[in-house]
């Protein structure tokens, strides 16, 4: 068996801690922080906003394809499809959220 030193343990926190920092900083979260620590009402404003921002290209796009302004239809119905979907998806949630609440509001006291 070998003798583990201090200095050695101490080495290879260092360098654990240095590669957690590295990892965290090309994640895109704080040092320190944890990315689950996000509220969930800036994440459903977020997607909420990204959603809009689909729907507003989808029209951008239908608008500028009726005007004559660009004759390619696929990227048209490609950017409806996605308004749509994501639409879809946010009606869902809603849908979910609605039926949790009303089981934890009917549940006795």
């Amino acid at each position: 068996m070998t003798k583990v030193d201090a200095a050695s343990v101490l080495a290879m926190r260092n360098a654990i801690i240095q590669q957690n920092a590295s990892l965290q900083k090309a994640a895109g979260v704080a040092p320190g922080g944890a990315a689950g620590k996000s509220d969930f009402a800036g994440a459903l404003k977020g997607a909420l906003n990204e959603v809009n921002e689909l729907q507003s290209k989808s029209s951008a796009a239908t608008d500028a394809y009726e005007r004559g302004d660009t004759a390619d239809i696929a990227s048209v119905m490609l950017a409806r499809e996605k308004a749509s979907l994501g639409f879809q998806a946010t009606l869902q949630v809603r849908n979910k959220l609605l039926s949790a609440y009303k089981d934890i509001m009917s549940m006795p006291v």
